[in-house]
């Protein structure tokens, strides 16, 4: 419905518009917040994350130690070919500080902010223990998210909709990898032989 009513400048879309022009206040802090969804600030902290988790888990023994990463690495390299389309094809324009031009809907910064981080953090959570630390690191990634959308949007380099719509595709795309790495933990713990040797 969001693609549908930006695409056509529906009611939604002029209610986006207007909304924008309260929250634009562009300064220093909106800037860096922003910066959070650049490539070279969020795909580096993936490649870090993806590195430790198969380092740990070929250490570990696991028999398909390479899977989760590469899996994640993939949803990461698609997002281009997700995002790039779309901008294309619904061709909005930018806020006003942003000049001419269009491909601002959906928001790429946000769609990888949210791929780098929630994917970071999907693969640290099985290997954290305490559930208070796995709930501090998904509040910590959605704080991230909030911030960096924050950034962008009073910056002016995206409406408020093209966040949330960059949200609603990373969230499909999350909550499938999610299912995938359960799924294959799943298999592979079915898999392992038991360490005991004798009788219980």
């Amino acid at each position: 419905m969001i693609t549908w009513q930006v695409a056509a400048h529906g009611a939604l879309a002029r209610a986006d518009e207007r909304l924008s022009g309260r929250l634009v206040r562009p300064d220093r802090t909106a800037e860096i917040l922003a910066d959070l969804g650049n490539i070279a600030v969020a795909v580096p902290v993936l490649a870090v994350v993806l590195v430790g988790v198969a380092v740990h888990a070929r250490r570990a023994g696991a028999a398909r130690w390479w899977l989760a990463p590469t899996a994640a690495a993939v949803l990461m390299a698609a997002v281009p070919a997700l995002i790039v389309p779309l901008k294309e094809l619904v061709a909005r324009p930018g806020p006003p500080v942003m000049g001419p031009g269009t491909g601002f809907f959906p928001s790429g910064h946000t769609a990888t902010a949210a791929i780098a981080y929630g994917t970071a953090t999907l693969l640290l959570l099985p290997r954290l223990r305490s559930p208070g630390a796995r709930r501090a690191l998904v509040a910590a990634c959605l704080v991230l998210n909030a911030l960096v959308a924050c950034g962008l949007v009073r910056r002016g380099y995206h409406w408020p909709l093209d966040v949330v719509a960059s949200w609603c595709l990373c969230t499909a795309l999350l909550t499938g990898l999610w299912m995938f790495l359960s799924r294959s933990s799943g298999r592979s713990s079915s898999r392992t032989p038991s360490s005991r040797t004798g009788p219980s």
